[in-house]
């Protein structure tokens, strides 16, 4: 970087939002753009995006970027992006095999099902450490090969190229001259071997993934390639940093400080915890590569929830509440929770497309428990929203079963967080402070930081003077005794939904629910 070019671009680019975001030399947001992302659900359970679309509206921003600080000041661009999504293309043309399967779709679910009743659950977690789902990329990639005629021997001949939505937009911002991703979106397909951090032999076998169809994998932060051909942009802008878009927030919120657990709240949640040693063996929970500096590699255990945000659209769909305006409905959600005492009991397990961490459940479905006479729109609001903080719940309580594990603060980041009643609550059910990053953009805000790593060369710790500030919500006390009851009849709820008989009457879930 220099005083000239002092601007990196990052490209941030969500499940509903293509966003790119100007960060100057002190590490300030000056300018944002974005562009909405459609999501098509053909068939129960199926859920895809164009992929050509993913491209365009990231195009789109980006050129908005440029053309708002001027090119001469562009020093770099770097990704994020939403992770497990898989995309397979042909090497010759650049044209997708079809859509985008989204991290959400579970129609490889009888896949899945299958390599588990062949016993290779137990394998998969400790090369990988991650459990058998139908979230992860390899069996979406599985599938996408099979859609296609010879999609195997295409692949296998390097014509076809399979990958996340990070070396999708790389490809395509390089004209085809780069064909890379991180190590922490290649720790999201399943198929990289976490002791090794390369590619497994095994996992390619197991799932039928030709190597020559996958990217190179390089470290989140350095060089991954330049900008080629692009209306709006110039040639020559240097991509210094590709991540997960879960994996940038961690780093953003503090670098990966121990006892600094993050929570993304969106369409759905990520929950992560920088650890030390390799917890592989964690099986509620997923062992993954929080990032590469360019230095070393960090670890995190992450737990990964499908409908949090989703599961309030969900509601608000439904009570007819997202008929208002935009800024009406946002209002909305954050003042009908506190017009009611409570939700009369009445409780939302959001599993639309099965349980993810800590159940791991693709056959559990949703289901409203509690509904009476007096409930209305207030309360069944409320219960979406208290969803969101249970199920972050449900895993911290899981994190908490392991010995080396603490947590200090949950350090959130999200849409949904600018709702203080739903922070509020989830401080309360946790008995711990909640910290609210003072920056939207968080996951943007990650890959910048590891781009201004790479370029100015310096180490990791330097770059605490640019992490952004956070809002702190402090739990009650009372409150949070008063949760721990609620928070039993919510885990009921959720063994009804799993199919699991109830408890006798004399016998009490154990739950913790403290720092």
């Amino acid at each position: 970087m220099t005083i000239e070019k002092d601007m990196i671009i990052a490209l941030d680019e969500g499940t509903t939002n293509a966003k790119a975001v100007v960060f100057d030399g002190d590490g300030r947001a000056v300018a944002k753009f974005s562009r909405a992302l459609s999501i098509q659900t053909p068939r129960e359970g199926w859920v895809e995006q164009s992929a050509e679309l993913l491209v365009e509206a990231s195009l789109a921003v980006l050129a908005q970027a440029v053309a708002a600080v001027g090119a001469e000041r562009v020093a770099a661009l770097a990704i994020s992006n939403q992770r497990e999504t898989a995309v397979g293309w042909y090497r010759a043309s650049g044209r997708p095999l079809g859509p985008a399967i989204s991290w959400q779709c579970s129609r490889a679910a009888e896949f899945c099902h299958t390599l588990r009743l062949q016993g290779h659950e137990g394998r998969i977690k400790a090369v990988t450490g991650l459990p058998i789902a139908p979230l992860f990329s390899a069996s979406k990639m599985r599938w996408l090969l099979a859609s296609v005629p010879n999609g195997d021997a295409q692949a296998a001949e390097g014509e076809i190229c399979l990958g996340t939505v990070d070396s999708w937009l790389l490809w395509h911002l390089t004209q085809g001259n780069a064909f890379r991703c991180d190590y922490a979106n290649a720790s999201r397909t399943q198929l990289l071997n976490l002791q090794h951090a390369e590619w497994d032999d095994d996992m390619l076998a197991l799932f039928q993934i030709p190597r020559a169809a996958l990217p190179e994998i390089r470290p989140s932060s350095g060089l991954f390639g330049y900008t080629l051909g692009l209306a709006g942009c110039p040639d020559g802008i240097p991509i210094m940093a590709m991540i997960g878009d879960s994996h940038a927030a961690l780093f953003a919120h503090g670098l990966g400080a121990a006892g600094c657990v993050k929570a993304t709240y969106g369409t759905g949640s990520s929950v992560m915890a920088p650890v030390s040693p390799m917890q592989c063996g964690v099986q509620a929970l997923a062992t993954t590569l929080a990032w590469h500096d360019g230095t070393q590699l960090v670890y995190g255990l992450e737990g990964n929830i499908p409908h949090t945000g989703d599961a309030v659209a969900w509601m608000a769909d439904s009570t007819g509440l997202s008929d208002l305006p935009q800024e009406e409905l946002a209002q909305a959600l954050n003042t009908l929770p506190a017009t009611v005492d409570s939700t009369l009991g009445v409780y939302f397990v959001p599993a639309l497309t099965g349980f993810g961490a800590p159940w791991w459940d693709d056959n559990a479905r949703g289901l409203i428990q509690g509904l009476n006479r007096g409930v209305k729109r207030a309360h069944l609001i409320r219960a979406a929203l208290e969803s969101i903080a249970y199920q972050i719940a449900d895993v911290v309580e899981a994190m908490r079963q392991q010995g080396e594990f603490t947590l200090k603060a949950l350090m959130v980041d999200g849409g949904p967080t600018k709702n203080d009643w739903l922070m509020q609550f989830q401080a309360d059910l946790l008995g711990c402070p909640v910290m609210r990053s003072e920056v939207a953009e968080l996951s943007a805000v990650g890959a910048a930081l590891l781009a201004r790593k790479a370029l100015l060369q310096i180490e990791t710790r330097a770059l605490r003077q640019y992490l952004p500030g956070h809002a702190a919500y402090h739990p009650d006390v009372l409150r949070h005794q008063k949760l721990k009851g609620n928070y039993r009849e919510w885990r009921a709820a959720v063994n009804t939904a799993l199919g699991v008989p109830a408890a006798p009457a004399n016998v009490e879930a154990k739950v913790t629910l403290s720092p």
